[in-house]
């Protein structure tokens, strides 16, 4: 009995080197079905925006039948442009602030060592996205009152004799820009500097570089590509905001979001609001795709260099 039970193993140990099991072999699924929900969901968004570009060449009340371009012509006022640069100027400082204000808490999440404190880094970091939108700028609106906490704590610290107006005012927009898109810039610049290996500052160390010069020269260019997808993420995301402009702004700092949505509220103007989200979505994508050419020449010139 026992000759036979070994016999039985040295043939199934023999089959499973040489890779011949007798267990039936799993079927192959094709790659378009497990990419099939993403491509469904690409498909929506494309929907989508062809039916928005449509949309942008009707009239009121005819939005799928006519053909005009008296949408796109009367963008050309200067209240939409002063709205256009309003919106893509306060997206590129809040981008700034928000990468600014990243680089020391993404390089404190792919550093330390201890497990809570990489756990409580990143809940802190995430919590912004686990809270409505409506119930941060309602939480914005307490602090930036007249008798909230910021001017309260200005005022107590003796730095102003009177209370700063922040509401209504583009600083006040531009701190809750930079607070809601915050993870958006910590996280891809984090796992990019958990990729780069300890022996690059080790080697700068050893050479005489202080960790600021190891920080410019060695990690961030290393880290380059997830600083500017949080940098663009961070940008996308800004320029189409509208619940914090409309709550910390109002009508005194009118971006294009904001714009949109006072033509279909209380005009119900869709080929109108159609066209401003269509120069919205360009003006993005060209300001995005000129960064990042920026940037990789930037990156070719200092390989160039070296």
């Amino acid at each position: 009995m026992s000759a036979l039970y070994f016999r039985r193993r040295t043939a199934a140990l023999a089959d499973a080197a040489s890779g011949q099991t007798s267990a039936p072999a799993l079927p192959r699924v094709p790659p378009w079905v497990l990419l099939a929900p993403i491509l469904a969901f690409l498909a929506v968004l494309v929907a989508a925006s062809l039916a928005v570009l449509r949309m942008s060449f009707g009239v009121p009340g005819n939005e799928w039948r006519a053909l005009t371009l008296h949408n796109y012509a009367d963008l050309a006022d200067s209240y939409f442009l002063r709205s256009l640069g309003l919106t893509l100027k306060l997206a590129f400082e809040s981008m700034v602030c928000a990468v600014a204000l990243a680089i020391p808490v993404a390089l404190a999440m792919a550093r330390t060592e201890s497990r809570l404190a990489r756990r409580l880094l990143l809940a802190g970091v995430l919590l912004p996205l686990l809270v409505n939108l409506l119930l941060q700028g309602y939480g914005w609106l307490v602090m930036l009152g007249p008798a909230g906490m910021l001017n309260n704590a200005l005022l107590a610290a003796g730095v102003v004799r009177r209370p700063v107006q922040w509401l209504y005012r583009e600083n006040g927009v531009l701190l809750g820009l930079i607070q809601t898109a915050f993870p958006l810039a910590v996280l891809p610049l984090a796992s990019a500097m958990r990729a780069i290996s300890r022996s690059y500052e080790e080697a700068a160390a050893t050479l005489g570089a202080t960790r600021s010069q190891t920080l410019r020269h060695i990690v961030l260019p290393l880290a380059m590509p997830g600083l500017v997808s949080g940098a663009l993420l961070v940008f996308a995301y800004n320029a189409s905001a509208f619940a914090v402009p409309l709550l910390l702004g109002g009508r005194r700092v009118p971006m294009l979001a904001v714009l949109v949505h006072d033509q279909v509220a209380p005009l119900l103007n869709w080929p109108a609001a159609s066209a401003s989200g269509v120069v919205l979505m360009v003006a993005t994508l060209v300001v995005m795709s000129v960064s990042q050419r920026l940037v990789r020449g930037m990156q070719s010139t200092e390989e160039a260099r070296s």
